[in-house]
């Protein structure tokens, strides 16, 4: 039977039991970005796409439902529609990455890198390589000073400059 561990949960998050999840930003960033459209359509813009129609068929959706999916990802600021023109043609939109939309790459590649691992039957189908020297690339966690982390090692402990402004938050 394999030991599993878990992170360290500190001061008054240790008993879990005490302490609810409210405002957690998994289930935030889920809500904007939790559905396998939305993941892949910016899988699609880191790769480069920019146009409706290259983000449908590329994620093999219903134009409906890449319209839904690029509005949501637009309202929520990881997109941004910029117009163009082609020769002759109306004036039309294509979709840009923000700052927001491009801090979400570690956390998409971490996907990657998790399905290449688990859910490959043989070796995976894309490497991640550093443009320039054409070294491997894959996402960890580490500490400031670069030091990797594992689960076990990791401190999970509540932000004290959260606990001030949910403090000063008006009540509801």
């Amino acid at each position: 039977m394999m030991f599993v561990m878990a992170a360290v949960m500190e001061g008054p998050l240790a008993d879990l039991s005490a302490w609810q999840t409210d405002d957690c930003s998994i289930a935030k960033a889920f809500e904007v970005v939790g559905t396998r459209s939305a993941v892949l359509i910016l899988r699609e813009a880191y790769y480069g796409t920019r146009r409706f129609d290259g983000f449908a068929r590329r994620v093999q959706i219903t134009d409906a439902a890449a319209a839904a999916q690029l509005r949501k990802l637009t309202r929520a600021g990881l997109l941004e529609k910029q117009p163009y023109r082609d020769e002759g043609k109306r004036t039309r939109h294509e979709y840009v990455l923000t700052p927001m939309g491009r801090d979400l790459l570690p956390a998409v590649l971490a996907l990657m890198q998790w399905g290449d691992a688990y859910l490959q039957p043989g070796p995976p189908p894309l490497q991640l390589v550093d443009a320039v020297t054409g070294a491997a690339v894959q996402v960890q966690v580490r500490s400031e000073s670069g030091h990797e982390i594992d689960l076990e090692e990791l401190g999970v402990r509540l932000n004290e400059e959260y606990v001030v402004a949910r403090q000063q938050r008006p009540s509801r």
